[in-house]
This record gives C-alpha cells, sequence and structure tokens, in this order.
C-alpha cells in the first residue's frame, strides 16, 4: 500500500526554520514562525495561565473525557470573549477543537456536508494552511484580491469587485483581525460594505480570528466580527487561544456557528458534535480549561489583559521602531506602512530574490514572500534588519 503514496510538498516555514537552525552566524534572526517571542527570543507561559495551572493542579479529580462538543463553560467564556451582546446566546450553537487550525478544518467541513459545491472565496494572500486544508479536502478554492503590493495596503477595491462574484451556497473567508500574513486590515466602514454585499449575494461569512488582542485591543479586535455576527443570517467563527493566551502546546480552539433563526441551533450543535466524533471524538481540555479559568476569575483575568496589553504595546513599538529606521536610512516615508500593519505579521513586498540576498548577507531568515514575524525582532535586530533591506533593494 505504501508503494502508492506520493511524496508531499516540503512545509517552506518548516525548511526555514531547519536552514536557520544550521546556519552557524551568531547575529542570525528569525523572522519566519509564527509564534510570539520576547526580546530575549523565548515564548513565555502567561502569569495567569501559569498561576491558573497551579490552582487546576490542586483541586482538578479527573481526567476522563469531556463531551464531544468540550466544557460548556469554555464555549460560554469565549463566546462573551469574541462576540459578546452582538447576538443571542441561544443563537450559537460552539464546539471546542484541535487549535484554531482543527476549527478550521471543521468549519471546512460543515461547509462541505452543506454543499460540496460551495466555492470558498479566500483573500490573495491568506495563511497557507486554508489553501493547504481546501485542496485536501477537494473544496472549491475562488481568490480574492486583498493586498495590494505597491502601497501594501487592503486592496479593498479589488476585493469587493471580486466577491461580488459570490452567491448563496458559497462561503466568504475573512480574517477577524491582524491578517496573516500582511498585517493590513480592514476598516470598520470597509467591514460595513462587505457585510451590505453578502447581504445581496446571500453568500455566507466565515471568520478565522487567531490574534485577537494583538492588533488594538480585544473589543477593537472583534469589532469587525460583532458587526458581521449582528446582521448577517449566518456565520462560522473559527478562533484561536494559542496566541493571545500562549497556549500553543495546548492545542485550543472553538468553532462557533451562529444562526439568527434560533430554531438552526439544536441542529448545528448536533452537527459540530458529530464532525468531532469524526474526526478526533473529544477535544483536549486542558488549554480550554486554564483559559475558560482566566476569563472566569476576576484576578486573573486582570492580569491576563495586562500582560496581553504589554505584549501588543511591545509589537507595536517594534513596527514603529523599525519603520523609524528605515526611514532614517532611506529619507522616505515608503515603509511607513509598517507601523500601520497590526498583529505580528507584516509582508515587506520584497522579491524572493531579495529575500534570498537578505537572508545570505545577513543572516535575516524570513518566508520566500517576505512576510516577517514582528515579535522575532528586538532593539538591536532592527537595525540589522533594516539595513539588509536598504541593501538588497527592498
Amino acid at each position: 500500500m505504501f508503494e502508492l503514496l506520493n511524496e508531499q510538498p516540503k512545509d517552506k516555514i518548516l525548511a526555514l526554520m531547519q536552514a536557520y537552525r544550521e546556519d552557524p552566524r551568531e547575529a542570525k534572526i528569525d523572522l519566519g514562525v509564527g509564534v510570539y517571542k520576547t526580546a530575549e527570543g523565548k515564548t513565555p507561559i502567561m502569569r495567569a495561565i501559569k498561576a491558573a495551572e497551579k490552582q487546576l493542579w490542586e483541586v482538578e479529580e479527573t481526567k476522563s473525557y469531556t463531551g464531544l462538543a468540550g466544557d460548556i463553560g469554555f464555549a460560554d467564556a469565549m463566546i462573551d470573549l469574541l462576540i459578546g451582546d452582538a447576538c443571542p446566546r441561544d443563537c450559537i450553537a460552539a464546539a471546542a477543537t484541535p487549535g484554531g487550525t482543527g476549527a478550521v478544518r471543521q468549519g471546512f467541513d460543515m461547509i462541505r456536508m452543506a454543499n460540496r459545491e460551495a466555492r470558498v472565496f479566500v483573500s490573495d494572500p491568506t495563511w497557507p494552511n486554508h489553501l493547504s486544508m481546501l485542496k485536501h479536502m477537494d473544496l472549491h478554492i475562488q481568490p480574492y484580491r486583498y493586498f495590494d503590493s505597491d502601497s501594501r495596503s487592503v486592496d479593498f477595491a479589488g476585493m469587493m469587485e471580486d466577491i461580488s462574484d459570490a452567491r448563496v451556497g458559497d462561503v466568504v473567508l475573512l480574517h477577524g483581525c491582524c491578517h496573516n500574513p500582511t498585517g493590513a486590515n480592514l476598516t470598520l466602514e470597509q467591514w460595513q460594505q462587505v457585510i451590505d454585499q453578502l447581504l445581496k449575494s446571500g453568500a455566507t461569512p466565515m471568520i478565522d480570528i487567531a490574534y485577537q488582542g494583538f492588533g488594538d485591543g480585544l473589543a477593537e479586535d472583534a469589532a469587525g466580527l460583532r458587526m458581521v455576527v449582528s446582521q448577517m443570517p449566518e456565520v462560522l467563527i473559527a478562533a484561536s487561544c494559542s496566541k493571545n493566551f500562549g497556549v500553543y502546546r495546548e492545542r485550543t480552539g472553538l468553532l462557533m456557528a451562529v444562526a439568527q433563526d434560533k430554531v438552526r441551533r439544536e441542529t448545528n450543535q448536533g452537527m459540530l458534535n458529530h464532525l468531532n466524533r469524526q474526526n478526533f471524538s473529544f477535544p483536549p481540555d486542558h488549554g480550554a480549561r486554564l483559559v475558560t479559568m482566566v476569563l472566569q476569575d476576576p484576578a486573573l483575568r486582570a492580569d491576563w489583559e495586562e500582560e496581553l496589553r504589554e505584549v501588543r504595546e511591545g509589537v507595536l513599538s517594534l513596527r514603529q521602531q523599525l519603520s523609524a529606521e528605515l526611514a532614517r536610512l532611506t529619507n522616505s516615508d515608503r515603509f511607513a506602512f509598517i507601523a500601520e500593519h497590526r498583529g505580528m505579521f507584516s509582508r515587506l513586498g520584497a522579491t524572493p530574490e531579495q529575500v534570498e540576498a537578505m537572508r545570505e548577507s545577513h543572516g535575516v531568515y524570513m518566508v520566500g514572500d517576505s512576510r516577517i514575524n514582528m515579535a522575532g525582532l528586538n532593539k538591536d535586530s532592527i537595525p540589522v534588519l533594516a539595513r539588509a533591506m536598504v541593501e538588497a533593494g527592498v
């Protein structure tokens, strides 16, 4: 049987990680992997998560399964964090998943169960795993323009023209905030125009939100999502806790199916339970339990929000420093977009040849499309990156 299998394409980011590890230069810079890191290059356990873990060790009495949809307390806490009062709780079906990736995969599976002919409209560019999963599941991928490589901002006119082709039965996949890989986000006015177009066409929005709290704030980063939920008859939402709670390896995510027609909730919940059963049965609980404890305990939540604010402002400060250093070196404002982008990522607009030149000459490692993880920088490496960019002719 194994002789019939074909070798799969190598993961570019994993290959980049390997090349970085093998590079003997001490001053090398890793801007490829999408994980938050401190100035010292560490991915810390958040204070509130560590405190919750200590509490859990004392009080947890079983490692038995949760329900198929996971613990209801986790779903309630996450719905409050993401959706708030944008729609009634009894409109929302929810199920815990192994990370945000698991939530996206289950959402795609739900789309396929509903309509195998659905076209999934995906931003160009998008997180590569979106495309990988859709291709693997044999769902039709329909790219829509999103990023203008010249201005390094949202190509909103192109986006609206492309998604106007969506119709009933199609799905438009949107990034809730901190667009990966570009860092360029929709304004609230643009969110409203997207909603108006979706209402006109009858297409269903699916929102992938993996970085709430990394952009402008917890409520601010959820504002577009809440507008969609409050106005659209149906919405799918895939949420990740990996970044804003720092529980990457605990694989903590949630898929939500929102239907303004409340009679659909029971069917939707049954479908989410069914999909979990087919894919992994009962979802992991440890990370979900910690997140629930943090969100439900006022002291832990306050400490978590404060640390998340520190992380967010630290990333914004790195953006401002890099933008200012590039302005100093080039005597121009053409890199001002870096300070305007939000989240951990920005796409610099460099060619693959320029990316390779920066790696060879300065030990700067980034993905070939010039996406960089801002959290991979610190005050000492920013001048190195800026000089590399200028010398490479970015």
